[in-house]
């Protein structure tokens, strides 16, 4: 039996997706993992806004802070995560995320399964006319992926 393929993603290599004010780096998007995994570096610019809080049904994400902050809210709770903390979200816990300071920040999302790497994908498609997807839009985008608003829990400014 032939030794599995190794996936070798260097510094500069990697698909970018493009959120907004997010630069997302592809390192992992299931592919090489029989999907259980996808992996991806964000790069959040200082106060980049956060998705609307919501849940997913099918998968775990983890997050680890790799520089600047990332606020975290969950549900009502929020955590300010700085570099070398790791978040993990199990699947129907309501969470969002911000940069909500005058620095960029960067992390790590693991997402087991790899479900919604196709998701950003998605959302990259609808943002490229650089115009914000009708809220109709966006959850239906979501649904697709097994995720759904955290109606319970209203948005906060910050």
């Amino acid at each position: 039996m032939p030794d599995p393929a190794v996936s070798v993603v260097g510094p500069g290599d990697g698909e970018t997706i493009l959120l907004g004010t997010t630069r997302m780096r592809v390192l992992e998007d299931g592919s090489n993992t029989g999907h259980r995994l996808g992996l991806a570096e964000s790069v959040l610019a200082p106060h980049t806004p956060g998705p609307p809080q919501h849940r997913h049904a099918r998968h775990d994400e983890g997050f680890y802070i790799i520089s600047g902050s990332v606020r975290f809210t969950v549900g009502d709770k929020d955590h300010d995560a700085t570099a070398g903390t790791f978040v993990m979200v199990p699947p129907g816990a309501p969470h969002t995320f911000a940069n909500v300071t005058d620095q960029q920040a960067v992390m790590l999302s693991i997402l087991t399964p790899d479900l919604y790497m196709q998701y950003f994908r998605d959302l990259a498609e609808m943002l490229a006319d650089d115009q914000a997807p009708s809220p109709q839009a966006s959850l239906q985008v979501m649904s697709r992926y097994a995720t759904e608003p955290a109606t319970d829990f209203s948005q906060r400014a910050d």
